[in-house]
């Protein structure tokens, strides 16, 4: 299974913010949507950051009271780490356990099209697993009987 396969059974766009969105509103948007982190465009619609809970969290055990004065280009992560469409889903959630990151932007074409999660790729691994878990308990029964 790919990304795609994943990002195809989503029934809404990504949510996106931009680096001049005040911290509270990117916090906001998260929040509403439930989601743990959302990539960053700039007008002409470049991925040029990602913000997530944990940037918002760390930012305010720095910066407390004045977390609401910040702006999303404060605190994003700069250097994203992305995978393509095409990208198998467990390279995808190789990458994000060794880069210890739990969301990966996804790229078809050179065109930002979705974000995969942990979870997206948890979900398809236990799905793989219970079908793997049916196959053999059919062949076993098929040999027992």
């Amino acid at each position: 299974m790919t990304v795609r396969d994943v990002l195809a059974k989503r029934d809404r766009d990504p949510i996106t913010c931009r680096p001049e969105d005040t911290v509270q509103s990117a916090a906001t948007l998260m929040s509403s949507n439930r989601i743990g982190a959302m990539p960053v465009q700039d007008g002409e619609g470049r991925v040029v950051g990602m913000i997530s809970e944990r940037d918002i969290v760390r930012a305010f055990s720095t910066h407390s009271a004045r977390l609401i004065d910040l702006l999303v280009s404060d605190l994003m992560t700069r250097e994203v780490i992305t995978c393509t469409s095409d990208s198998p889903i467990r390279e995808a959630m190789q990458t994000m356990s060794t880069k210890r990151i739990r969301h990966l932007p996804v790229f078809e074409n050179g065109k930002f099209v979705g974000v995969v999660s942990i979870g997206d790729t948890l979900a398809n691994m236990l799905e793989s697993l219970k079908m793997e878990a049916n196959v053999l308990r059919d062949i076993a029964i098929s040999r027992a009987g």
